[in-house]
Order: structure tokens, then sequence, then C-alpha cells
């Protein structure tokens, strides 16, 4: 465990305040995948008791950035590179799904809320903030997945947002491309369902889902 957790933190909401602060460097990657979240050591460092921490783990776990263990404790996610390819196949099919009925029925409330998200990514890439940009960008696909009309799809990927939220904490400080350009390649991706061509959008959004290179050109 780091000793650079941060100073102790003020008496208002301190489970809230744990979470953030623990989540934060599990995030970028200070607390790595496997690491051991020792609750005592935790609320040492913070100056706070143990109970805001065991919740905030709690919210942790409930998120998919740890895993609890029975009788060994609570350690940062890891995903195996078996879990990563199964859980890239599911998406791939309900991206594709999703994008293909958002596109063949545009919803301009539907594109504000996307745009809104773009907008968070592109800030986040300026200030180099990949909490709020990994944040921003699966906000951006639960939202294709909720506006789609299918019910299901919400509820699918309810289920597998723990387990991406947990590969982007492994995969994405691998990523060595410009956040912007990420940023940009979702406004791409909004700009498909906006065309209305439910054939460009699935194709796109499967191939970003794939983690594809390039996007498919205007047309």
């Amino acid at each position: 465990m780091p000793d650079a957790i941060g100073q102790p933190l003020t008496r208002v909401l301190l489970s809230d305040q744990v979470y953030s602060r623990v989540r934060g460097l599990i995030i970028d990657g200070t607390l790595e995948p496997g690491a051991r979240l020792v609750e005592s050591e935790i609320a040492r460092q913070l100056g706070v008791s143990q109970a805001p921490v065991r919740e905030a783990v709690r919210r942790l776990v409930h998120e998919g950035l740890a895993d609890h263990v029975p009788r060994r404790g609570s350690f940062v996610a890891v995903v195996s590179q078996e879990d990563a390819h199964h859980a890239r196949a599911v998406r791939v099919a309900i991206e594709e799904l999703a994008a293909r009925t958002v596109a063949a029925q545009p919803s301009p409330t539907a594109f504000e809320a996307l745009e809104l998200q773009v907008e968070a990514m592109r800030q986040a890439a300026r200030r180099n903030d990949v909490g709020r940009f990994r944040d921003a960008d699966i906000t951006f696909h639960r939202t294709v997945c909720e506006v789609s009309g299918n019910p299901f799809l919400p509820k699918l990927w309810a289920v597998m947002e723990p387990n991406l939220r947990a590969l982007r904490v492994v995969s994405d400080p691998l990523f060595t491309g410009d956040w912007i350009t990420m940023a940009e390649d979702h406004a791409n991706l909004l700009a498909a369902l906006k065309s209305a061509d439910a054939d460009r959008a699935g194709t796109q959004f499967a191939a970003h889902a794939r983690g594809d290179d390039g996007m498919i050109p205007e047309h």
C-alpha cells in the first residue's frame, strides 16, 4: 500500500471521500491490479475510522474495480486475457445492435445526451484526466444502449459494465495514442448515429468495440 494516498480527510461524507480517493488511485494505476486494499492501512493514512473505508471498498467491489475474496480481503480487480476476450465479444454484439437501433430511429434528445459525453471526453483529454475520460466513455456507450428502446440492452450492459471498468484499468495505461483523438473518435461514432444509416452505425460501433484501428469514412 503506497504512502501517497494523501492528507487526512474532513469529517463530511467520509465514505464518499474515501471512495473517491481510492477509486482515483486505482484508475490512475497507483494501486495496481491485484493490490490488496487493506482497510486498516487506508483508514490510518486518511485519518478516519475503518467504517467509511469498509463502505467505500464495498462500493468499489460493486462497481467492478475491486474483488472481495472471503477470508482473504479485497483486491484491485484483475482481468485475465480470456475474460477480456469474452467481454469484448459480448460488447461487440450489444453495441452493434444498439447502434443500429438508434440510427434507425434518430432522437435529438438522445443525441444531446451523447454530445454532452463527447464534450466531457474532450475536456478530460485536454486536462489529461484519465479517470474522467473513462467515466464519460462508459457513460456514452451505456447511453446508446439506454436510448435504443430495447429494454434488454441496458440490462445486459449493466451486467457487463463492472467488467468493462476493470478491463479499462488494465488496458488504458497501455494506450499510447492521443486522448483527444480518441474523444474525436466518439464524435465520429455519434455522427454515424445521426446519419440514420443503420448499417454504417452498426459496423462502426462494432469496429470500435473490437478495438479495430481507424474509423469508417463519411459516405
